[in-house]
């Protein structure tokens, strides 16, 4: 979830536009959501104010879409997402839903999300998380046999819903204090590591661990970054690489972020967003390995539950370099 910005001196000047940033209040009686919700797309550019920008360095756009649902309240709050390379979708709110569907594609170029599904995360005890201190999901990993971890922020902890159903267990996490809306928002599978390995990443302090679900966490490296930008996202690629998805917002700026990825001999690759570029509170990323080495990236944006921001799904395709 987007943290509000400490800028005292600017503190009346913040006060509108926080406002834009900080969640709404979600209903007093939520629509619940059947098994199968309809969701409405729009396309989105990549620059609506130059129309024929169609890449930022060596990110080249590939579709992007504003995604809403009628029939349900509770489809907001999208905080991390995976694809798997048959574009099957699936993400979890911060406030404690599983989100399944299927994208749709015109060519190679994004165009649509169908075939959705929305149901609560349950707890250890089977069913649906109670509150919001116990619902605040922000990182998803995918483990090779179909389990899914997800990472939880104000109540830190990491849990594995098996793929074969049934209630979650608790994973190893990080024994380290975090703040209250500062903390394990990025995690992500290291398959080179491991099967069963995976790492997470606190949002304020940018700390990393490696973790697998037989061995206590070990602290990796310190992800550089801005003092303003929060570490929200991560995903491990071959050769010892990482990608983060690094987010910042002030009210004269609105939402920035930085995507970089970074190897053993330093910086691979980099894309910022900012206005005028289609840029909301991104929160989610993924890597989905094409042919030549390529990959299709997407990013994925949580609109805290409030009317001034949006649901964003934006496609990139990026190659290595050789």
């Amino acid at each position: 979830m987007s943290r509000l910005p400490r800028l005292g001196a600017l503190i009346a000047l913040a006060g509108l536009a926080a406002c834009a940033q900080a969640p709404t209040a979600l209903p007093a009686a939520p629509v619940a959501a059947g098994s199968s919700i309809a969701v409405q797309t729009v396309p989105v550019p990549l620059n609506a104010e130059a129309a024929d920008q169609i890449a930022i360095g060596d990110f080249a756009y590939a579709g992007g879409l504003q995604l809403s649902s009628t029939e349900t309240s509770r489809f907001h709050g999208l905080s991390d997402l995976a694809v798997d390379a048959d574009g099957r979708l699936t993400a979890i709110s911060d406030e404690g839903d599983l989100i399944e569907g299927r994208l749709v594609f015109e060519g190679d170029r994004l165009t649509g999300l169908s075939d959705v599904t929305l149901r609560p995360l349950s707890g250890l005890d089977g069913q649906p998380l109670p509150n919001k201190e116990m619902s605040d999901a922000e990182g998803l990993a995918m483990l090779a046999n179909g389990d899914r971890l997800v990472s939880f922020e104000r109540q830190a902890r990491v849990w594995l819903y098996p793929a074969t159903g049934g209630p979650p267990r608790p994973a190893p996490a990080p024994e380290a204090d975090f703040p209250l809306n500062g903390g394990l928002e990025a995690l992500a599978p290291d398959p080179e590591r491991g099967a069963d390995a995976y790492v997470v990443g606190g949002e304020e302090s940018g700390e990393t661990w490696t973790c697998r679900l037989t061995a206590a966490c070990v602290q990796g490296p310190t992800v550089a970054k801005g003092a303003e930008f929060g570490l929200v996202a991560m995903r491990r690629l071959p050769g010892d690489q990482s990608a983060y998805l690094l987010r910042a917002w002030d009210p004269l700026r609105g939402s920035r972020i930085v995507l970089t990825i970074a190897g053993p001999a330093g910086e691979v690759a980099r894309m910022e967003m900012s206005k005028p570029l289609t840029v909301d509170n991104f929160e989610g990323v993924d890597f989905v390995p094409r042919p030549g080495g390529a990959y299709r990236v997407y990013i994925l944006s949580d609109d805290n539950f409030s009317a001034s921001q949006r649901t964003l799904l934006l496609a990139f395709d990026w190659r290595p370099a050789d």
